[in-house]
């Protein structure tokens, strides 16, 4: 079987979510899931690789559609505090550490994290999910 290109994994990713494969969206698509591999980004390091790549786009383009990636269930957003948001394009359940010091989200390992069960929703409300950011700072 012959793997598929950048571009054609970003326009299948697409598909996945039933997106229309504007220009904007398969560029910001391929710089995300081209190469295969999960990735954490903020907006504006989205927007930088995308000016540095030679397809400008503005930076409300890159927060529009990553809202539309994470409407479409493509990505997710991991809130670290009040100010910042990463966008995961990993969607299984999964842990995230927040080194301070770099401002740079990982995902933590499997283990790193153990619930006893699902968390008790209140009366009238299911989980949704949950998100676990473990803030860390280097001890040297």
């Amino acid at each position: 079987m012959i793997p598929l290109t950048p571009r054609e994994r970003a326009a299948t990713w697409l598909a996945g979510g039933r997106l229309r494969p504007t220009r904007q969206r398969l560029a910001l698509a391929e710089l995300l899931v081209g190469d295969g591999r999960d990735r954490h980004v903020t907006a504006e390091g989205l927007h930088e690789a995308a000016a540095e790549r030679g397809s400008p786009v503005s930076l409300a383009t890159v927060y529009n559609t990553l809202r539309a990636f994470c409407d479409a269930g493509l990505i997710s957003e991991v809130t670290v505090d009040g100010t910042r948001s990463y966008f995961d394009t990993r969607m299984d359940d999964h842990s995230h550490y927040y080194w301070e010091e770099d401002g740079r989200l990982t995902d933590a390992p499997g283990d790193a994290v153990l619930l006893a069960g699902e968390p008790r929703a209140p009366e009238g409300a299911v989980v949704s999910r949950v998100d676990v950011v473990i803030r860390l700072r280097r001890t040297t």
